[in-house]
């Protein structure tokens, strides 16, 4: 299988599953009902309120995957644009662009649990 027919079956694989999530979300936050109430309101085609969150974070867990094989597949791309923008200060610039990632991930994370 050549490099671009990969590339477009993750790529197509990313849309799927994001418009996947998306719906899901959608579901949980306006059609299915959360918080008390009576049990039978929280399922939706036969699936409990929390099923759908199982999947909804199983499609999650995937997409994150499908997106760092996304990139190592274009890292030929980054690293050419990122050196068009930047120069020869290029690698600096990625492992910026990578810590400031990681630091609002970090700082979710932090006000997620102080939350």
């Amino acid at each position: 299988m050549s490099k671009a027919t990969l590339k477009y079956i993750v790529a197509a694989l990313l849309f799927v599953d994001l418009c996947s999530i998306a719906v899901i979300g959608l579901l949980l936050a306006f059609v299915i009902p959360f918080g008390a109430g009576p049990f039978g309101a929280k399922f939706f085609l036969g699936l409990h309120r929390h099923e759908w969150a199982d999947i909804h974070l199983t499609l999650s867990v995937i997409l994150l995957g499908l997106v760092i094989l996304h990139v190592w597949l274009s890292w030929d791309w980054v690293v050419g644009i990122t050196k068009k923008f930047f120069g020869d200060q290029w690698q600096r610039a990625l492992w910026v662009l990578c810590g400031a990632w990681f630091a609002v991930i970090f700082a979710a994370w932090i006000i997620v649990k102080l939350g």
